[in-house]
C-alpha cells in the first residue's frame, strides 16, 4: 500500500508542534501517528504537508494512493476498512475526509482543488477511532493511545525480564523491550500498562502509576514520579514530577519541579526546579494561545499546562502560568511569571523579551544536535529560517524597537 498521509486546515491548530513537523509526526501514545499507521497497514508513508516542510518530507505518488487524514490514530476496526477500499472510495466523518483510494490523475486534480466526480464518499460516523482535533487532545487521548499503542507492540512478544528489586502492584501489563533496565522502583500497572524501550532506564527510587511510555534510550532519573498517562520520547530524561504529558523526543526535564498536562517538541530543556501550573487558583475553564484566531481560545479544559515548540529552553526556577504557550526556539529565564504567550525566538522572560537572533539560536541548536551526533543539516536549517519568518508578527517588540 502507497500511503499519503495529509495535513488539512487543522494543522494550524497544532503550532507551534507543526511550525516543524506534519502533524503525523506528532507523538501520542507509545509511536508517532505515522509510525502508527506503517504498523498497523504495513505499506510505505509519505506526506502532503506545508510546502517549506516537503523537502524533509517528501510525498511518493504511485498509479495506486491511499490518502489517510494524518489527525486519525488507526483502530483495528479502521484499518480493516481502508485495507478494503475501491478505488475512488472516499470515507468521510462529520464532512472532514478521513481517507480516500484514488490513482495519480485524480491526485493532481485534488491538489488543484478540483472536484472528483466518481469518488464515492461513505460515512464513517459510527466507526470507532481517534482522533486529534486541537493540540491538547494530545494529552487528552494519550491514556487510551497508550493502550492501543502496547497492544499492538506486545502482541504476541515476551518481555525481556523485570528485576526483583522492583515492586509491581497490579497485574503485570509491563513490558521491557531488548537493553531496558529498571532497578528498585515501584511500578503501578492498575490504572494503565508500562512499557520500556529500547536501552531506556528507569533509575533507582522511581515511583510510576501507569500508563507510561518510555521510549527507546529515555531515562527516568532517580526518585521521579510519574502519573498516567506520560508519553516521554526517545533519548528524553525526565526528573522531578510529571503527570499526563507528553515529549516528544531528545527534551529533558532533568530535575525537580513539576511538569502536569503538557507537550513539549523536540530539542527543549526544562531547568532545575522550573514548575508549571495546570490549574487556575479560581478553578475556571483555562484558555489557550490560538495561533489562527491569534488570541486565548477556551479549551473546555480545567487541566492544562505548557505547550512549547522545538528547540525551545527555560532556566532554572522558570514557573509558567496555567495554559502557557511557547514557540520555537525561544529562551526563557528570571523571576517572576512570564506571559501566557512567548512566540518563536524570544529571548527574556517577565521583565521583557528581545529576538533570539537565528545566528545565536542556531549556533545553540548546533551544540545541543551534536552531543546526540545529529546533525543540524540543511533541511532543518530552512526550516527553522521559515519559522524566524512566520513567527515574526508575534514579536510585537521588534515593531517598537
Amino acid at each position: 500500500m502507497n500511503i499519503i498521509l495529509f495535513d488539512n486546515d487543522l494543522r494550524n491548530r497544532f503550532l507551534p508542534l507543526t511550525y516543524t513537523r506534519p502533524v503525523c509526526e506528532i507523538r501520542v501514545g507509545i509511536l508517532t501517528i505515522k509510525e502508527k499507521w506503517e504498523k498497523w497497514l504495513g505499506g510505505d508513508v509519505s506526506f502532503i504537508t506545508q510546502d517549506y516542510l516537503s523537502e524533509k518530507y517528501p510525498i511518493d505518488l504511485r498509479k495506486d494512493n491511499y490518502l489517510i487524514n494524518g489527525s486519525v490514530l488507526p483502530s483495528e476496526h479502521l484499518c480493516k476498512l481502508i485495507s478494503q477500499m475501491e478505488i475512488n472510495e472516499a470515507f468521510l466523518k462529520d464532512g472532514e475526509l478521513i481517507a480516500a483510494r484514488i490513482n495519480d490523475e485524480q491526485f493532481e486534480m485534488l491538489l488543484d482543488d478540483q472536484d472528483i466526480e466518481e469518488l464515492e464518499g461513505v460515512d464513517l460516523n459510527d466507526t470507532p477511532f481517534l482522533k486529534l482535533n486541537n493540540i491538547w487532545d494530545i494529552f487528552k487521548v494519550n491514556k487510551q493511545a497508550i493502550e492501543d499503542d502496547f497492544r499492538l507492540l506486545t502482541r504476541k512478544r515476551e518481555s525481556q525480564p523485570l528485576s526483583k528489586t522492583n515492586t509491581v502492584i497490579g497485574d503485570g501489563q509491563i513490558f521491557l523491550e531488548e537493553g531496558a533496565k529498571v532497578e528498585c522502583s515501584i511500578l503501578n500497572v492498575t490504572e494503565g500498562p508500562i512499557y520500556i524501550g529500547k536501552n531506556a532506564e528507569i533509575m533507582e527510587g522511581c515511583m510510576v502509576r501507569g500508563g507510561l511510555a518510555l521510549c527507546d534510550h529515555a531515562v527516568l532519573k532517580m526518585g521521579a514520579k510519574v502519573y498516567g498517562a506520560t508519553t516521554l520520547g526517545p533519548h528524553c530524561k525526565v526528573g522531578g514530577e510529571v503527570s499526563n504529558s507528553i515529549l516528544l523526543g531528545y527534551s529533558n526535564k532533568a530535575h525537580d519541579g513539576y511538569l502536569g498536562n503538557s507537550v513539549l517538541g523536540e530539542w527543549c530543556n526544562l531547568g532545575a526546579d522550573t514548575n508549571v501550573s495546570n490549574l487556575k487558583n479560581n478553578y475556571a475553564e483555562v484558555k489557550l494561545w490560538n495561533y489562527f484566531s491569534e488570541k486565548f481560545d477556551p479549551t473546555g479544559l480545567q487541566f492544562c499546562g505548557l505547550i512549547m515548540g522545538d528547540h525551545s529552553k527555560a532556566g532554572i526556577n522558570t514557573m509558567f502560568n496555567t495554559g502557557s504557550v511557547v514557540g520555537c526556539c525561544a529562551n526563557i529565564f528570571g523571576s517572576g511569571f512570564p506571559r501566557n504567550f512567548i512566540p518563536s525566538y524570544a529571548w527574556g522572560g517577565a521583565s521583557g523579551f528581545s529576538t533570539f537572533t537565528t545566528d545565536k539560536a542556531f549556533e545553540t541548536i548546533e551544540k545541543v544536535m551534536e552531543r546526540r551526533g545529529i546533525p543540524f543539516d540543511t533541511k532543518d536549517r530552512l526550516i527553522m529560517l521559515r519559522v524566524f519568518e512566520e513567527s515574526a508578527k508575534f514579536r510585537k517588540w521588534e515593531k517598537r524597537e
